[in-house]
């Protein structure tokens, strides 16, 4: 059976919307899950994880993660996987070679830290004033936060757990051996695995895009990312339709029967899997989407953190929520500038807008 835009548009949403499960076997089953420190209504990261874990709440991740086998790390982005995936990154090299006297005052940290457990940043600070400096956004930052960002970067360090949203850090041991070639190969091939099953189905032109972010999760072996993209695009399962290259696991098919999405009605964070490749979003649902929090707001057409809108396997419109005097607030607006006439979308938007409250802790 030839493979059609509606067979990939249909396997993309099945594929990820699996049946809830437990918060570490949904993380396993994902593989990776994108972090953003905005809420609106909720971190990123929670969003993602309520429509796959059973009976989730706004922060249980953070609150469950320091028992759960899990780390933040960069990977094509910064968020949440499993420990044996992030191992497959490590020992990592920054692109950023740290001078002799950062490398001492490293070290310094690491010793302090390993003396005293746990370590919040403010006691860093304060024992050690390394000062202020400015940060990406042109603001001015403490020099030790972002010592402690480095060191955690390059594997120094790992995160045990987050005091109100702040990382609070241990010593992390181990990886410091070297990986020869073919380990190397191998890691790389497990990486553009993960990326695969992730995101799948991919364009080419994504798939190359993800590659180039794989230089965050592993830049010591930058070399091997050509290769691993040849090496990939020989096992992979792909096909050309409506004249894209498409590629995604060899052990699935699109065409398959098991790919159904359900009638129901969600909201997505932005980073959600099934949106998050605004290139493949286009070319399922005709419109362009636009993370606009970052947008001056005279600009924003969508709002400043709308949410995406599907309903069955078609992405309708957006939504804009928030939490006023203890109750949600929400503003639903479509691409063809109206609700479908239908009393099961209606039904179905009512349902996902009482989960939303459930899930923030909220009375509907």
């Amino acid at each position: 059976m030839p493979i059609t835009l509606d067979h990939l548009r249909r396997y993309a949403v099945a594929r990820t919307l699996f049946r809830p499960t437990t918060l570490m076997r949904a993380i396993e089953r994902l593989g990776f899950v994108q972090a953003d420190p905005i809420r609106a209504p909720a971190r990123a990261q929670d969003l993602t994880l309520r429509h796959r874990v059973r009976d989730y709440r706004a922060g249980d991740l953070e609150r469950r993660y320091p028992r759960l086998a899990l780390e933040e790390d960069f990977f094509v982005n910064y968020g949440f996987l499993p420990r044996a995936r992030q191992a497959l990154m490590h020992p990592r090299t920054a692109r950023q070679a740290w001078t002799a006297a950062r490398w001492k005052q490293a070290h310094a940290v690491r010793a302090f830290i390993a003396a005293r457990g746990a370590v919040h940043p403010r006691e860093v600070d304060a024992h050690f004033a390394h000062g202020k400096i400015t940060n990406w956004f042109g603001g001015s930052s403490n020099a030790s936060t972002q010592l402690l960002d480095g060191m955690h970067y390059r594997g120094l360090l790992r995160v045990a757990r987050r005091d109100g949203g702040t990382r609070v850090y241990v010593v992390r041991e181990g990886d410091s051996a070297p990986v020869d070639a073919a380990a190397i190969d191998a890691r790389m091939d497990a990486l553009v695995e993960l990326v695969v099953r992730k995101y799948a189905p991919l364009p080419l032109a994504s798939l190359r895009q993800l590659m180039g972010l794989l230089r965050h999760a592993a830049p010591q072996w930058n070399d091997a990312r050509a290769p691993a993209l040849a090496r990939a695009r020989q096992r992979l399962a792909q096909a050309r339709v409506a004249g894209v290259d498409w590629f995604w696991p060899a052990d699935e098919s699109p065409a398959g029967r098991r790919w159904k999405p359900d009638a129901s009605v969600r909201l997505f964070t932005p980073f959600d899997p099934i949106v998050w490749d605004r290139r493949r979003f286009e070319l399922f649902w005709g419109w362009g989407y636009r993370f606009e929090a970052y947008t001056p707001a005279p600009k924003r057409k969508l709002g400043y953190y709308a949410l995406p809108l599907l309903w069955q396997d078609r992405v309708i419109g957006w939504g804009n929520l928030a939490v006023a005097g203890g109750a949600l607030r929400s503003e639903i607006r479509y691409v063809d500038g109206h609700a479908p006439r239908d009393a099961a979308f209606r039904n179905g938007l009512a349902v996902e807008l009482a989960r939303m409250c459930a899930f923030l802790g909220l009375k509907g």
